[in-house]
């Protein structure tokens, strides 16, 4: 099928679908962004957690499936200071029995560096040349994005908000993930209070198309085409999904998590800091519930992660539910099962004919 939603910046990143695979740092793999790539999309990389070689090596093992164009996404969030490990004790024992009922050994303090050094993440981006880099918690240097766009490599960030579009607009980036709040995954925000920046997908959108003369990418609750129809609709040229692409056999989830999504309903996810530290959207799961009681610690941002990674891939690694950050958006029921590929040919296809119909109910005078 020809594409016919071909849209300026899709064309500037030599798509034929306008639509980015999020780039979803805890199930993205090689062959789920290749696969994307290869059907017209662009496939994304979150490299939030991924020291400078590893990401050499994820990008080696795309480029051995194909030459198509790719995205890394890169959190950018400032790093806490030192916790004292005297200071953990109340974080520690609010997990400890989680630890121990999955036979793991009693939880100790974290110690610093809480994150990869993002500089170095930065340097080895610019020698892996993705055709676009995004960041998402923060803002990123202005010489960082001037030094990327001097390469040809297009920089866009995430804003939640009107405040957060217009400080990158002044950056000089070239798009903006407008991340509503149905989204999965960490919140984007960094300007307001995340529990209050919520705005919905469409209505986001609709507001920082009007605020800002940047191409606006759509990101949250996108699951169908439908939905990309819709955001085209309003005035984004790009729709970034994630939840979608989660049960396709090429991503890294768990079969627990699959089947988590399969049989998600509607109002099963729910926004929590108690993973990582920092308000992130998933299905509910015991965890999930147990932490958020008022009066469950937690460290700050990404120390938290790091404390809670060892009970999180035990769980994996035992497809225990309870205790895994099932990351999700809000139209998680949408799910479908089916390689990467054929998904995105799917999209394709119901976007042009949600896109026909709805022309179809012009009538002339």
């Amino acid at each position: 099928m020809a594409t016919r939603l071909k849209t300026a910046l899709s064309a500037r990143l030599g798509l034929e679908i306008p639509v980015f695979q999020a780039p979803m740092a805890s199930v993205t793999t090689a062959a789920l962004a290749a696969a994307v790539s290869k059907a017209g999309g662009l496939g994304g990389f979150g490299c939030a957690y991924m020291q400078a070689e590893g990401m050499k090596k994820e990008i080696a093992a795309f480029r051995a499936l194909t030459e198509r164009p790719f995205q890394l996404n890169f959190f950018v969030a400032p790093q806490p200071p030192a916790v004292p490990a005297d200071a953990q004790g109340e974080a520690i024992a609010a997990l400890a029995g989680y630890y121990k009922e999955l036979g793991l050994p009693a939880p100790a303090a974290v110690a610093p560096p809480y994150a990869p050094d993002l500089n170095a993440q930065l340097d080895v981006a610019l020698e892996l040349r993705p055709a676009a880099v995004t960041f998402h918690l923060n803002e990123m240097p202005q010489q960082r994005i001037r030094q990327f766009q001097s390469q040809g490599i297009l920089v866009g960030g995430s804003a939640t908000c009107i405040a957060e579009a217009k400080r990158l607009a002044e950056l000089g980036v070239d798009f903006i993930v407008a991340q509503g709040g149905e989204a999965g995954g960490h919140r984007g925000t960094w300007a307001r209070d995340p529990q209050h920046a919520l705005t919905g997908t469409l209505a986001l959108v609709r507001m920082l198309v009007h605020a800002v003369r940047v191409p606006i990418v759509a990101a949250g609750g996108i699951m169908d085409g439908a939905g990309i129809a819709a955001v085209l609709s309003l005035g984004a040229q790009i729709a970034q999904i994630g939840t979608a692409f989660i049960p396709c056999p090429e991503s890294g989830a768990t079969e627990a998590y699959r089947a988590a999504l399969l049989a998600a309903t509607e109002d099963d996810t729910q926004l929590t800091d108690r993973f990582s530290g920092k308000p992130a959207r998933g299905l509910r799961n015991r965890f999930i519930r147990d932490s958020a009681r008022g009066d469950f610690p937690k460290l700050p941002f990404p120390a938290q992660s790091q404390l809670t990674s060892k009970l999180r891939s035990a769980a994996s690694q035992a497809g225990a539910q309870d205790f895994i950050a099932l990351w999700a958006g809000q139209a998680v029921p949408l799910s479908r099962r089916m390689p990467a590929a054929e998904l995105l040919k799917t999209l394709e296809r119901e976007a042009l004919e949600t896109i026909e119909r709805v022309a179809g109910l012009r009538q002339n005078a």
